[in-house]
């Protein structure tokens, strides 16, 4: 009796700490997905006010679609700030001062009175919101490996790629009924929400390390190391371009639907969350080919799909034209493969790289932000009334990627 009593205390005890470490797990992932959101929600949520934007500060659309750019630049630089800081002062300290920056200079957009004001403090505010990119990437690298690690990325995309369908239609209805300043407001108001998170309910995954050196020289040599190792670079690398059609279809969005379709900003709003829910579906059943298939092997299979839906985009834009319904589906499915190539190529990049995570995570993100800012910066360039530009872009970056990972991937073997 007292026997049985036993076995039934310890597998109760058993079932608590089971749904503890569920729990537990969850918080982390909702507070990295929001900390990595912060970039998304900062791009999606201004979209639909673009026609707004450019009346009030008397400008036109293509040159507030340069603010997409710098924000993209001030990713790509910051990371490279934050890898450092990260193994100096562990994950969390980045994160407050990121957000804290992030928080003031959104005030300022919110008050600027120029095109050239907002472009400038856009740098600044991505500059503050790529502290919690970093640091997320970071702190699944330190708790995860492999598959798990592929895997709880693919959630965390879950997470973010709510924003996409949030945003856009909150910043179509905020933009229809409040001045165009009112978002940034939003913005900085959820920048201290996510910080409070940020300090109550993240664990700190690695303490402050005060030997690890700040000098450029060691800063410098830490990068080369990991951009050198080839699992890294081929991954890294071939994510991102793949990644950079995403940007080059947030920068020629408002063109295409606002302009090309002449539909309302909140209507717009809507279409941009029905394109990016391709993203959420996708992470689903990633999450359930992993248990059958490797990263590697998805990745390779769907830069193959989305390099089809690339060309097919082209052909259709330079032949007929656009259309509501066909352009939306190309560009659902084009997105739903960055579901699966994201994550498991971040897994794939991040796995060999345990002893500088924190340098190999911003390396990763700036890489993925500079190559994004520049498909977004072609498209805003290119002045069309049609959308051959953005599709052009959207085509190349996955005929690219797929090329770049089927050699890559050889010249690995190779190695070995």
């Amino acid at each position: 009796m007292v026997h049985e009593k036993m076995i039934t205390w310890m597998k109760k005890m058993e079932y608590e700490i089971a749904v503890d470490q569920k729990e537990n797990r969850l918080v982390l992932i909702l507070i990295l997905g929001l900390l990595t959101a912060m970039g998304p929600f900062s791009i999606d949520l201004y979209l639909p006010a673009f026609g707004d934007i450019a009346d009030s500060l008397h400008t036109d659309i293509n040159k507030v679609a340069l603010s997409l750019s710098s924000f993209f630049i001030g990713l790509a630089i910051g990371q490279l700030i934050y890898g450092p800081l990260l193994e100096r002062f562990g994950r969390k300290k980045p994160i407050y001062y990121g957000l804290t920056l992030y928080a003031l200079t959104s005030i300022g957009i919110a008050y600027s009175t120029s095109i050239e004001m907002m472009i400038a403090l856009r740098f600044f505010q991505a500059i503050g919101s790529c502290a919690g990119l970093v640091s997320a990437r970071a702190i699944i690298r330190d708790l995860f490996d492999g598959q798990e690690m592929a895997k709880v990325f693919s959630t965390l995309i879950m997470v973010v790629a709510v924003s996409p369908i949030i945003a856009p239609s909150l910043g179509g209805i905020l933009s229809t009924h409040f001045h165009w300043s009112v978002l940034f407001i939003v913005l900085m108001v959820m920048a201290l929400v996510v910080l409070a998170g940020a300090i109550f309910l993240l664990p700190e995954t690695k303490s402050s390390d005060p030997s690890h050196s700040l000098r450029i020289s060691k800063v410098y040599s830490n990068y080369k190391t990991v951009i050198k190792h080839p699992i890294f670079f081929v991954n890294a690398f071939s994510a991102a371009i793949a990644y950079a059609g995403l940007y080059a279809y947030l920068s020629g969005s408002p063109h295409l639907y606002l302009d090309l379709l002449g539909m309302s900003e909140q209507h717009y709003g809507w279409i941009f969350a029905i394109i990016a829910s391709g993203l959420i579906t996708a992470t689903q059943v990633n999450n359930r080919l992993l248990k059958k298939y490797s990263s590697e092997q998805i990745v390779r299979t769907t830069l193959v799909v989305q390099a089809g839906i690339g060309i097919a985009f082209l052909l259709f834009s330079w032949l007929i034209g656009v259309n509501l319904y066909i352009t939306t589906s190309l560009l659902f499915a084009f997105l739903m493969c960055l579901g699966f190539i994201f994550p498991n190529g971040s897994a794939l990049s991040l796995e060999p790289m345990g002893h500088i995570t924190g340098p190999a995570s911003a390396l990763m993100g700036a890489i993925q932000m500079a190559v994004g800012a520049g498909a977004s910066a072609l498209v805003g360039l290119f002045h069309s009334t049609t959308s051959i530009p953005m599709a052009a872009i959207m085509a190349i970056c996955s005929l690219g990627a797929l090329s770049l990972f089927y050699f890559g991937w050889k010249w690995i073997r190779r190695l070995d």
